[in-house]
């Protein structure tokens, strides 16, 4: 990657963004993080974990915090035993916390349940009795294929009660990648449901599952949660009912320390030969990780607050901040089964309303989507509990950021957008609210314990105002031990490009002060006419227009510029269709806001996206469609209609000169 010679002004507007927000003084002064936290990681690193291990319950201490004389393999903790769901439950439990509420669970018919700890440690319990029942024993793989519902979070932490590693496959992805990770992990027993609810209808698991298993013939049983009361085959002497099994067992259950690099799940990610990585993380790192990186990216005071994590847990920010870092805290969290416009475009919002929601994460897309919608919904409800709000997911762009915090935290709430990665498994860099003058668009600096840096091309640190590639050089907790039954795959993903550090992929930019800003997946940095452009820089211009609610941009080849910008956007509803007079001014705009160099080639306007069903945009697909390809894989999008209308409007939505 250039350097900032090289980036001509294709870098330049994102970290030119002057607004800031300094933390409120009531956070500041009572904050879990300071300047002296920074400090003391900075000094010793390895320490700062031994100190954060010491937030777990120990069933035979640590005397080892890390061994990394098999680097990149790192063993945390390594001669340390725990158990990760007796450090969720039965430990908050026992310090007289069983009454304090575990999840708010709100489905999206309205059905709502309220769970404490000491009901959660009991049906974890009659779960791990149920799976015992089955057979499964500690190193067995569970697979989870879901709704968000609670028993999802019964099953996940009743697989780790037994040492079962989980691995949980989101509910919305097609049978043919449930099987492929069934295969590839071994797994013998799954836990499903009849089905969920989504955008107001009832939505089928159970047949997926059954042809998934036709081609998995070393699964011998399904665990079924009845949800929807749909009519559902079951197959005699392999699928059984949840409340036929579990509702009958113990409500205690011995758990058994594991050591601490034990597997606690599998999750399995995009690899760039299509083939998923089975991304597996161990327990006493793991959980070490994401306990404090809940309790300090988010200043949490457990007493009082109210938690929501808006993303299913089928994927790692559920894991690690619905399920394991909020548990371990003795965090009360929301679980909510729906989409955000169902019934109406308020749901979430009444939703904070409700539950006195104080810290709400969630993702760029969702916040763009409420832009979108119009700041008068969101105005309807009472949102004064909420006192801090967070972004993951994808770079935030600064518009979103500043309408996040304006009309959602109603100009008094830190935002902290937060990067990391499946295979981080915590938060890796973010501002630390109490600390932290919060910058629209900036991740800021790397957390506290964590060494991140933005190298060049040989790998050398970049200076201050200069762009270039993300590492981690040193090795973090709840870092992956590898990708299952691949490990040498795990090195050349993760370790070939820059020798000894963790290469994550994305490129970053060192501003004048040093804070780092995400600039996306490298390969959605283009190179145009040999400027390094990036493309979350366009769509921020975009998004910054009153006529664009959401933007996505890619680089498509080019006989003469070597790439070319196609941009795809949005319209606020009050902007009507579009058309070329819209298209021209959008180019103009962008041609303005960072030059002439940046006016992209094409600007397609469109009803949709293409986004997982975890809300992030498929700029991979985009591409196939720039660059007249055929559509590599669609299966995890929500609605795969929708590259359908893109490839069939393309022609006749573009402007070129």
């Amino acid at each position: 990657m250039a350097d900032a010679a090289g980036q001509g002004q294709g870098l330049e507007s994102l970290s030119a963004e002057e607004r800031r927000f300094p933390p409120p003084p009531g956070l500041a002064e009572h904050a879990n993080v300071t300047e002296a936290t920074f400090e003391a990681a900075a000094a010793d690193d390895v320490a700062f974990w031994a100190e954060q291990a010491r937030r777990l319950s120990w069933e035979t201490e640590p005397t080892q915090t890390l061994d990394w004389s098999d680097a990149p393999f790192a063993r945390w903790f390594a001669d340390g035993r725990l158990n990760a769901a007796y450090n969720c439950l039965d430990r908050h439990v026992e310090a007289g916390l069983g009454e304090r509420v575990a999840f708010h669970f709100e489905g999206e018919p309205g059905d709502t349940r309220t769970i404490t700890y000491a009901e959660l440690t009991a049906q974890v319990c009659q779960a791990a009795n149920a799976l015992v029942e089955l057979g499964v024993k500690a190193g067995d793989r569970v697979a989870i294929y879901m709704p968000m519902i609670p028993e999802a979070a019964v099953a996940m932490l009743a697989c780790a009660r037994i040492g079962a590693p989980h691995t949980v496959v989101f509910g919305g992805f097609s049978s043919d990648a449930l099987a492929t990770r069934i295969l590839d992990c071994g797994v013998e027993v799954v836990i499903t449901a009849d089905g969920g609810y989504r955008k107001g209808k009832a939505s089928a698991l159970k047949p997926a599952v059954d042809e998934a298993l036709e081609r998995c013939p070393e699964v011998r049983s399904v665990l079924v949660v009845r949800r929807t009361e749909q009519e559902t085959a079951m197959t005699e002497g392999r699928d059984v009912w949840w409340h036929d099994l579990v509702d009958r067992q113990p409500t205690e259950h011995a758990y058994e320390a594991f050591e601490a690099e034990h597997p606690l799940y599998i999750m399995y990610t995009s690899g760039s030969t299509g083939q998923p990585k089975g991304i597996f993380h161990t327990t006493g790192g793991y959980l070490t990780g994401v306990a404090y990186t809940h309790w300090a990216t988010f200043d949490l005071k457990p007493e009082t607050d109210v938690f929501w994590t808006a993303a299913d847990i089928g994927w790692v920010t559920g894991h690690s901040y619905l399920v394991y870092g909020p548990l371990a805290n003795g965090t009360t969290s929301v679980m909510y089964e729906g989409t955000p416009d169902t019934p109406h475009q308020g749901r979430w919002w009444d939703v904070v309303d409700k539950y006195g929601v104080t810290i709400l994460y969630c993702a760029p897309t969702a916040i763009r989507t409420f832009m979108k919608w119009g700041a008068e919904i969101p105005a309807k409800a009472d949102l004064s509990s909420l006192r801090l709000l967070g972004s993951v997911g994808e770079p935030i762009n600064p518009e979103a950021y500043v309408w996040y915090r304006e009309h959602i935290g109603h100009d008094r709430t830190p935002v902290v957008d937060t990067w990391w990665q499946t295979e981080t498994g915590m938060h890796m860099i973010s501002p630390m609210p109490g600390v932290a003058e919060g910058k629209p668009g900036a991740a800021m600096r790397a957390v506290p314990g964590v060494s991140v840096k933005v190298v060049n091309d040989e790998g050398q640190p970049v200076s201050d105002d200069a762009a270039g590639y993300l590492v981690i050089d040193r090795p973090w907790p709840a870092m992956l031990r590898g990708i299952w039954g691949d490990q040498q795959r795990y090195v050349d993903t993760y370790w070939s490009r820059f020798p000894g550090v963790y290469f994550a992929g994305d490129g970053a930019k060192l501003d004048a002060d040093g804070d780092i800003w995400l600039l996306g997946r490298v390969d959605d940095v283009m190179n145009v006419s040999g400027h390094r452009m990036s493309t979350t820089e366009i769509e921020s211009s975009l998004v910054s227009h009153p006529k664009v609610a959401e933007a996505a941009v890619v680089g498509a080849s080019d006989e003469t510029t070597g790439q070319a910008i196609v941009a795809f956007v949005i319209l606020r509803s009050e902007a009507g269709d579009g058309g070329p007079d819209v298209v021209d001014e959008l180019r103009r705009h962008v041609a303005k806001d960072i030059g002439a160099i940046a006016r992209p080639r094409q600007i397609m306007v469109v009803d949709e996206l293409p986004k997982t069903r975890s809300g992030k945009i498929m700029r991979r697909l985009l591409r196939d469609v720039a660059e007249n390809r055929e559509l590599g894989d669609v299966t995890t999008l929500t609605d795969s209609t929708v590259m359908d209308l893109i490839k069939g409007n393309l022609a006749t939505t573009s402007s070129e000169d």
